[in-house]
């Protein structure tokens, strides 16, 4: 069976969303506390118990979807999961990937991703960016608003998610502006996003930058398993053209329809997202519906997703 493994990033998580999977393994509890001994932090308390605000601070929220989706990765190699052909990750996802596939040291990715967290939530002052969804509207048409609402201000699509839903990010007052140019072009949905920061966009440069340094000093071995990346839908296999792409990606928009088209593209027609929150088999759904979308969260799920494979 050719198939895919993808995984979620920021805005999947939950307060107790490992809890059905930890009792099917003791490997998603003995992940988080390898986590939380890298980054000092009880990380498995704060999924299982909160606080919500806690788990939705960016510098939290990375590490702690990097270890649930490295977590259900080994409960699925533990149950005999075979080496999918082809991995991707939707923005952090991507390392979460890259550790799956052998390519980063998973201590030195959590320790990496709350860096990138943190440094991506201090390049723009809160309230001066946003990010908004735009439902209803191809993609080509939310790029045109953008040029229209921006009045010298930055605004670009930040994540191409879906042929219609699709993400904006750029200064606050621009953002707006393109809310109601959206609204009055007919979308279904044009809303304001809650997060912290305006992600994938130009004003996330500072970020990149100072992460650049860390990205930089990793040591990458070769990947075991074909890893996607979002900024180039590439497969690369140096770990300079691998790093390179990781740095790119903090202000550079998520691709994640053409990354789906050219898994079906390599005769890929099974996709098992893998991680909490069922966000990405949502979204591919939309992409390709003729897709096998099985998504591992559960003991339940984890069966479904062995059989679809077997």
């Amino acid at each position: 069976m050719t198939f895919a493994m993808v995984f979620p990033g920021q805005g999947s998580q939950s307060v107790g969303m490992m809890a059905d999977l930890a009792q099917a393994s003791n490997c998603v509890r003995e992940t988080f506390e390898e986590a939380g001994d890298a980054l000092h932090q009880d990380l498995w308390s704060l999924v299982c118990e909160g606080p919500e605000d806690e788990l939705r601070l960016t510098a939290t929220t990375q590490p702690t979807m990097l270890a649930a989706g490295v977590a259900t990765w080994r409960v699925w190699r533990e149950a005999g999961g075979p080496l999918p052909r082809r991995m991707a990750g939707h923005s952090l996802g991507e390392y979460t990937a890259l550790v799956c596939a052998g390519v980063l040291d998973f201590t030195q990715a959590l320790k990496l991703v709350r860096c990138r967290g943190e440094f991506m939530q201090e390049a723009v002052p809160v309230g001066v960016g946003a990010m908004a969804a735009v439902l209803g509207l191809p993609a080509a048409q939310v790029q045109t608003l953008c040029t229209e609402a921006a009045h010298r201000e930055i605004l670009s699509v930040a994540n191409f998610n879906a042929p219609t839903q699709t993400v904006i990010a750029g200064h606050a007052g621009a953002v707006d502006r393109a809310i109601e140019l959206a609204r009055q072009a007919g979308a279904k949905r044009a809303v304001r996003l809650p997060v912290s920061a305006p992600f994938h966009c130009p004003l996330m440069q500072p970020a990149a930058d100072r992460l650049k340094p860390m990205i930089d000093a990793q040591e990458m071995a070769a990947p075991e398993v074909e890893v996607v990346n979002n900024v180039d839908v590439a497969v690369q296999q140096e770990a300079d053209a691998i790093g390179d792409a990781l740095y790119r990606q903090v202000a550079s928009p998520v691709r994640w329809v053409e990354l789906i088209e050219a898994m079906v593209v390599a005769d890929i027609r099974t996709v098992i997202e893998c991680g909490p929150g069922r966000v990405l088999t949502g979204i591919n759904k939309r992409i390709d519906r003729m897709l096998e979308l099985p998504a591992i969260d559960s003991a339940e799920s984890l069966e479904q997703a062995l059989a679809a494979v077997a």
